[in-house]
């Protein structure tokens, strides 16, 4: 029994070195990947900062051409809130 137990040990070893030397091998294969992988994330998150910043100048421009018709309005409703709050009283 003793010979067994010693040769399923020299196996797992065996086993072991093999896995290894096959991790070795394929190291630039995952480094390659790995650095595709960081590159592409990179690019992703460039195009979504520009992206928002391209929906947030958009939204400026869009504020900027229609304020001839709501800052009337919103001067208004301020006029509006202002009186009602005057004649408004608690008890």
């Amino acid at each position: 029994m003793w010979g067994f137990q010693e040769m399923k040990t020299f196996f797992k070893v065996l086993l072991i070195v093999v896995a290894v030397i096959v991790a070795v091998k394929l190291l630039p294969v995952a480094f390659l990947f790995g650095c595709l992988a960081i590159g592409l994330i990179a690019g992703l998150a460039v195009l979504g900062v520009s992206l928002l910043a391209a929906i947030l100048v958009a939204a400026v421009v869009v504020g900027a051409l229609l304020a001839p018709i709501w800052l009337p309005i919103l001067a208004i409703v301020g006029i509006v809130a202002l009186c009602r709050r005057g004649t408004t009283r608690t008890v």
